[in-house]
């Protein structure tokens, strides 16, 4: 056995009391339960509970997929922001669908999420990026995401001089940058049980507009 399959094996998987669900209690509609299942992850200690897996379609069909954060989740959807001209941009140009998935192991919770995806203002998108850090601005400016780099060296010339316009003109746009929002069809809780009996709540959106909810086998 290898170092990586000895390590592997030895993991577990919620060792800790998990809390409990009870779906007959669940709103009407997903987004309330998500919020509170987001704040109660935060108020458990969840690091980085914001982060999300957000996949979308190539050109092929072919599922891509990574890590990105929430801005928020309203009315509208949940919102995420990228550049337009990065991978994810263009293959949502192509194709304005995706997933989106959350884990908050420290509660063995789970968000599953699908839908249409939309774009918002660029009013709203420059409003996005500089209720960010120096840092996010920074990067923006940059830009070039998910281009072929040549060196490092090139990288950290362009970084420098982003974050000395960042610093020095804080309300610098950056005309790729754009706010995404993910309007929801259906949306999956997922809650972790220690003798593998599952809660799973998914919600459905009607062609009447309003939601259905189901429980789903583990």
């Amino acid at each position: 056995m290898t170092d990586f399959h000895r390590a592997l094996h030895s993991l577990r998987v919620w060792d800790t009391a998990l809390p409990s669900f009870d779906p007959a209690s669940a709103p009407p509609e997903p987004l309330p339960l998500f919020h509170d299942w987001f704040t109660a992850a935060v108020t458990a200690g969840q690091t980085e509970p914001h982060t999300l897996s957000l996949a979308t379609a190539d050109e092929d069909s072919r599922p891509d997929v990574r890590t990105v954060m929430l801005h928020d989740a309203d009315a509208r959807g949940w919102h995420f922001a990228s550049h337009a001209t990065s991978v994810k941009g263009r293959q949502l140009a192509a194709r304005p669908e995706a997933a989106l998935g959350f884990y908050w192991p420290v509660q063995g919770r789970q968000v599953r999420i699908r839908g249409h995806v939309t774009t918002g203002t660029p009013e709203e998108a420059y409003e996005d990026l500089h209720a960010r850090t120096t840092g996010a601005l920074a990067a923006a400016l940059v830009g070039r995401q998910s281009e072929v780099l040549d060196s490092p060296g090139t990288l950290a010339d362009a970084s420098e001089a982003a974050w000395h316009r960042a610093e020095t003109e804080p309300d610098a746009p950056a005309p790729t940058w754009t706010l995404y929002v993910v309007e929801p069809a259906e949306v999956e809780f997922f809650q972790g049980d220690g003798r593998r009996r599952h809660v799973r709540l998914r919600y459905r959106r009607t062609a009447a507009g309003d939601w259905t909810r189901e429980l789903l086998w583990p």
